[in-house]
C-alpha cells in the first residue's frame, strides 16, 4: 500500500466535482467491501461531524464503473469504498497502478453537507449577536438526519425559548444578506490573525491550517466542505436548544 498522504483536491476547490486521479492500489478488506487509493481526490473523507461524498469513479481504457459508497480517512491516506460494475474477468490488469482514473462526486449530496456544515459554522457567529457569546464551540454532527452544534455553557431555562427564536432571525438575516465563504490554507501566524488573534490549542504551531471565512467574520480552522456564498444556505430552521449540565445543544435544519 502507498505511503504517501492523498492530496485533497476539494482543498483548494470545493465545488471541483469532476476529476482525474491516479490508481495507486486496489484490495479488498476483511469486511468484503473493496477500496481503490488515488493520488489525489476530490471526494471529501467523513469526518469533523460531516459525512462523506458519495458518486463513482470511471476506470481509463474500459466499461468499468467503480460506484463510491463511503470515503474514509487514516494517517493522511484517503480510502474509496464502493462496489464495482460491469466487472469483467481481467480486473487485476484493469486495475493496475498507474492507470488514469476519473472521479465524478454526487453533486446534490454535496451541496446538502455543505449547506449543513456551513449552517452549523453561521450559528456559531450567531451566537454573540443574540447575547450568548459566553457559549464556546464544542462538538458538531452535519448529517441530514439531525444536524446540531454543541457548545460549552448553559442558558437559563427561561431564556431558552427566546433565544431559539433570535437566533433563527440572525442566522436568516445573515443569508439573506449574503456574504462570500472561502477557504485559504494560510502560516500560522497569517491564519491566527484572521480568526481574532489566535488559534486553538489543537492546531499546531508549526503547521500551515486551512481558514474558513464566512463573509467578514473571523475566520476558523476547518477542513469541511461549504457553501460558496452565505445565500446557498438559503434557510436555517433552529427547531430546539437543550441546555443543561455545563453543555448547550442547538438542533437546526437546513430548508429550501
Amino acid at each position: 500500500m502507498d505511503k504517501n498522504p492523498t492530496k485533497l483536491d476539494y482543498y483548494d476547490d470545493i465545488w471541483m466535482l469532476q476529476s482525474t486521479a491516479t490508481l495507486l492500489s486496489h484490495f479488498k478488506g476483511d469486511d468484503g467491501r473493496h477500496a481503490l487509493i488515488l493520488d489525489r481526490t476530490i471526494f471529501y473523507p467523513q469526518g469533523g461531524g460531516q459525512p462523506a461524498d458519495t458518486g463513482f469513479i470511471c476506470i481509463e481504457g474500459s466499461d468499468i464503473k467503480f460506484v463510491v459508497h463511503d470515503v474514509r480517512s487514516k494517517d493522511g491516506i484517503v480510502f474509496h469504498y464502493g462496489d464495482f460494475e460491469n466487472l469483467g474477468g481481467e480486473v487485476e490488469l484493469t486495475l493496475e497502478k498507474g492507470k488514469e482514473v476519473s472521479l465524478f462526486v454526487d453533486e446534490s449530496r454535496r451541496k446538502l453537507n455543505s449547506r449543513l456544515h456551513s449552517a452549523g459554522h453561521l450559528l456559531d457567529i450567531c451566537l454573540p449577536r443574540i447575547g450568548l457569546g459566553h457559549l464556546e464551540p464544542g462538538k458538531a454532527y452535519h448529517f441530514a438526519d439531525g444536524p446540531w452544534v454543541e457548545y460549552k455553557g448553559v442558558i437559563p431555562q427561561n431564556e431558552i425559548q427566546n433565544k431559539q427564536k433570535d437566533l433563527e432571525l440572525e442566522a436568516n438575516a445573515l443569508i439573506s444578506v449574503g456574504g462570500k465563504v472561502s477557504a485559504d490554507i494560510l502560516l500560522y501566524d497569517e491564519a491566527a490573525k484572521l480568526c481574532g488573534g489566535c488559534l486553538p490549542d489543537y492546531v499546531p504551531k508549526e503547521s500551515t491550517p486551512r481558514i474558513v471565512t464566512i463573509g467578514g467574520n473571523p475566520g476558523c480552522p476547518c477542513g469541511g466542505t461549504h457553501v460558496a456564498d452565505i445565500s446557498d444556505i438559503i434557510q436555517i430552521k433552529v427547531s430546539q436548544i437543550r441546555s443543561k449540565k455545563g453543555q448547550t445543544k442547538v438542533y437546526y435544519n437546513v430548508e429550501s
